[in-house]
């Protein structure tokens, strides 16, 4: 479907001021109130899934565009990337307060998809971020422990296909990601074992 035309604007504008050229602005619609956004620098362009939720849209849009504006995020020694980290919280909540979100809405959006929003928040000095975050912390410690049992006993992964998907056959466990090339270039076998926890 066509952007609204306040996404376009918006973009435009994020775009202009960071002397960066706009994205291509892909717009669908979803049910239920948030929305989600995927920025690809490869292809040049920011998609979001908008929700009901107003508010929620123009702040996933600006989250998507502080992605395209940012620099694009180093790979650490072990092969991850921060997408979410200080720097890129910095230009994020900097968006949303130059384009009229307020920091408490700011704060309760971004928490609810990225806990680290909050310490970050708390970092760079976002009001009301630090009692966030020591909420957030107490409600963890006030939680139960969970029981650890094993499921499925350790054993050595062979990788088997499952649709798209690789799977430990044993287990039948999806095997992604680093995990899923630390298999495949290992000369040892990986071994690993399956638990479930109970509160």
């Amino acid at each position: 479907m066509t952007s609204p035309h306040w996404a376009t604007d918006l973009t435009a504008v994020v775009c202009a001021d960071a002397g960066i050229a706009p994205p291509r602005l892909a717009w669908r619609r979803r049910t239920g109130d948030h929305s989600s956004g995927l920025t690809r620098r490869d292809r040049g362009t920011v998609a979001v899934r908008a929700g009901t939720d107003h508010v929620d849209q123009r702040l996933t849009l600006l989250h998507e565009l502080a992605h395209w504006i940012s620099p694009a995020p180093r790979r650490s020694r072990r092969g991850r990337t921060e997408h979410h980290g200080r720097a890129f919280y910095v230009v994020a909540f900097d968006l949303y307060r130059r384009h009229g979100i307020a920091d408490a809405d700011a704060l309760r959006l971004e928490s609810g998809r990225y806990r680290s929003a909050l310490r970050h928040g708390a970092a760079i000095g976002i009001p009301g971020a630090a009692e966030a975050l020591a909420t957030h912390r107490s409600g963890l410690r006030r939680r139960p422990r969970s029981t650890w049992t094993v499921l499925v006993a350790e054993h050595a992964v062979h990788l088997s296909r499952q649709g798209r998907w690789h799977v430990c056959e044993t287990c039948g466990q999806r095997i992604v990601g680093l995990t899923l090339a630390r298999i495949r270039r290992g000369r040892r076998p990986v071994r690993h074992v399956l638990l479930t926890s109970r509160a």
